[in-house]
């Protein structure tokens, strides 16, 4: 029986460090190929490690809440019977001690969250509920499939939910309005997240910290916290300040009356094409977003200092990111190749979107090759902010609240629902002219979305 060492790999974003968030066995443990080990948190999301191969759990050689460098051993496993003996003693390193992204182990199984088989998104898991609680959650209630699990993935008891179907049952808008959030789209104002694979805008010269002087330690009754800086924190942080100094920000901002977008939000929502889905006015936001870049693609574009000088990229394509807030902290995951999709199509990806980052579930590929982002700042009841644009990126949109407000209608005023729609921007990539077109264009859909139907 041979000892194996499983060092800390990388789990293919380039990283190079992660904390260790859980052990999932102890020394002792029988565990076989694929079985999860540990749960880390890199600067992205949160990753489970599966074994790449069989036998008992010898030592933990670090414990939760350390973390640890990619390379660095984490577990020995002692191999059991079965266990091809030319398995190497160090898995998770290539044969020239690097990092890498697969392992072989016993028969050539491919592991479950690295190796050939492609990024396999990382879940969470939650302890199953006894069966008397699951009976009792579900009986009397009258609910469709996809209602049910929008409660599930919101952690809403149906049991306690109101219903306000025409036929006593629960309804969509019933489980939002009892989920612990206030909306399942749930952005803030400040999007970033990690690496894109066009971002190649180089950081400023580091300039020395300053050193704050020392502090007394906390007083006995607790008025300060020391919060350390790590993981989604320490990553949204160190790409603010690169993207405020290496980005020379504009911002423009415009008032809309957003009555008719709040109209065909409401036929949207009655129309039984969008029955299972979650229908809000970020929906129409995005499609705005969509085709004004289409007209101003320097919005979509790249700043690249390549070696023989610095070029824009335009893409033509949109990766649209869309800024949510998490009990992490922010995360920007992107819907691929947006401008493919129809109305419907989009209104299941902005949905499946922020469920996941709500749960901390988002992959870092989810997280990776945005082009232009939207940050939801309304939900927060701001009417306008001048967020800051993430590194790869050329342009960032803010949609206020929309509340109604006296507007001048054909001379007369009259309550509309208004709100404000605010952009930053790379002045090195767009001009004033091409921002300011840009703004308007998403306006013009708010006021009028049947300019879609062009």
């Amino acid at each position: 029986m041979s000892t194996q060492t499983f060092v800390l790999p990388d789990v293919g974003e380039g990283l190079t460090e992660a904390e260790i968030v859980q052990w999932r066995v102890a020394p002792g443990d029988a565990v076989a190929v694929n079985d999860v080990l540990v749960e880390i948190e890199t600067a992205k999301s949160l990753v489970e490690l599966p074994s790449p191969f069989a036998g008992t759990v010898g030592e933990l050689l670090v414990t939760e809440g350390d973390t640890v460098d990619v390379g660095a051993p984490i577990i020995t496993i002692a191999s059991g019977a079965g266990v091809d003996a030319a398995t190497p003693a160090t898995v998770g390193q290539s044969e020239h001690g690097a990092p890498a992204d697969t392992a072989d182990a016993g028969e050539g199984a491919v592991l479950v969250g690295y190796g050939t088989g492609g990024h396999v998104q990382s879940r969470r898991r939650k302890p199953a509920a006894p069966a008397e609680e699951r009976v009792a959650a579900s009986v009397g209630v009258v609910a469709k499939p996809p209602i049910r699990k929008l409660a599930r993935d919101l952690g809403v008891d149906l049991a306690a939910v109101t219903p306000s179907g025409p036929a006593g049952e629960v309804t969509r808008d019933d489980v939002v309005k009892h989920a612990s959030q206030a909306s399942v789209f749930r952005n803030i104002e400040t999007p970033e997240w990690g690496d894109v694979r066009e971002e190649t805008i180089p950081a400023p010269a580091r300039v020395a910290p300053v050193v704050a002087p020392a502090t007394p330690a906390p007083d006995a009754a607790g008025r300060e916290e020391t919060i350390a800086v790590k993981g989604v924190r320490k990553a949204t942080s160190s790409a603010m300040v690169q993207s405020a100094y290496s980005a020379p920000h504009v911002s423009v901002w415009t008032d809309v009356d957003a009555t008719r977008t709040m109209e065909l939000v409401k036929r949207l929502k009655a129309s039984p094409d969008f029955a299972d889905i979650r229908v809000s006015p970020l929906l129409i936001m995005a499609r705005a977003v969509i085709w004004a870049a289409r007209r101003t693609p320097m919005v979509n574009a790249a700043w690249v200092d390549a070696e023989g000088g610095a070029e824009i990229r335009v893409r033509r394509y949109v990766n649209l990111g869309i800024a949510a807030a998490t009990p992490r902290g922010l995360l920007v995951p992107n819907i691929k190749d947006a401008q493919d999709l129809s109305m419907r199509e989009l209104a299941k990806a902005l949905e499946k979107l922020t469920l996941t980052a709500r749960e901390g579930k988002t992959s870092p590929a989810d997280q990776q090759g945005g082009t232009i982002t939207i940050t939801n700042i309304g939900v927060f009841g701001m009417d306008a902010g001048t967020p800051i644009i993430n590194p790869g990126e050329s342009g960032i949109v803010a949609l206020g609240t929309i509340r109604q407000k006296p507007w001048v209608v054909d001379g007369e005023v009259r309550p509309r629902f208004v709100t404000t729609v605010a952009g930053s921007f790379d002045h090195r990539v767009i001009d004033g002219d091409g921002m300011s077109r840009f703004i308007a264009d998403v306006a013009s859909i708010l006021e009028e979305p049947a300019l879609l139907l062009d």
